[in-house]
Formats: structure tokens, sequence, C-alpha cells
């Protein structure tokens, strides 16, 4: 992607990191979803909005716009695995009711997180027609 930091700040960059967190989320959900009926598997899940804010919170007290722009890039998302105990008798504790929800949850964030980014490139292009 091009950089337009000079023209957006961070805006584009976090938008960009955060597609590609969401994108890493839907992928786990996905193979818990493929590992239902693996014996033993454990469901996990993603997390990083809460490790991504403090690091922009501190770097914008910090340091300014460059730290902040050093935030994001450096920012990595954490695995977990989910330790809830299965009530099924292979020890799977995969819910596919909550693996659907986390699924379509994603899906609508990431087409919003999609949305936003286009709408700030079509503000772009209209002010550059203006020239």
């Amino acid at each position: 992607m091009v950089n337009l930091f000079g023209l957006y700040g961070n805006g584009v960059a976090l938008s960009e990191r955060t597609l590609d967190y969401l994108w890493g989320r839907q992928n786990i959900t996905l193979n818990n979803i493929a590992n239902v009926d693996t014996p033993g598997y454990k469901s996990r899940y993603m997390t990083f909005e809460d490790t991504l804010a403090k690091s922009i919170r501190a770097a914008q007290t910090a340091k300014g716009e460059q730290a902040v722009a050093q935030a994001i890039s450096s920012n990595r998302p954490s695995i977990h695995i989910t330790n809830a105990e299965s009530t099924r008798l292979d020890g799977n504790n995969v819910d596919m009711d909550q693996e659907q929800v986390d699924l379509v949850k994603t899906a609508y964030e990431y087409q919003y997180m999609v949305q936003s980014i286009n709408n700030d490139l079509n503000r772009l292009r209209a002010s550059v027609k203006g020239f």
C-alpha cells in the first residue's frame, strides 16, 4: 500500500494493521470450526485491541506521530487457548454457535475497516480532482 502518512497521519496505517489482525482472527475462527470434531482440540482466539491501544497511548504521550507509527507497526496480536472445560466426552471445547457468531462479527468488522479506507481514498481522489 502507498504510504499516506503525510496526508492521513497514522489513520491508514492503523486501518491496514487492523485489517491484518482481523484477517488473522478470521483464520483462527475458521481453524476452530474445522477442528470441531478433533478429539482433545482446544479452541483458540486472538486479541490485539488492548495491547494496540496501550502501545499507541504510550507512544502519543512520549514521542509524537513517528512513535505512534512505530507502535502500530511493531504491535503483535496475542493468540490464546480457551481453557473452558468441555462438555463433550472427547475433550474438544469448540462451541460452534460461538464460533459462528465470532466469524460473522469479524467479517462485519473487516468490511467496516475496508469501507473506512475506501472513504479516505475517495476523499483524497475528490480533493486531487479539484487541482
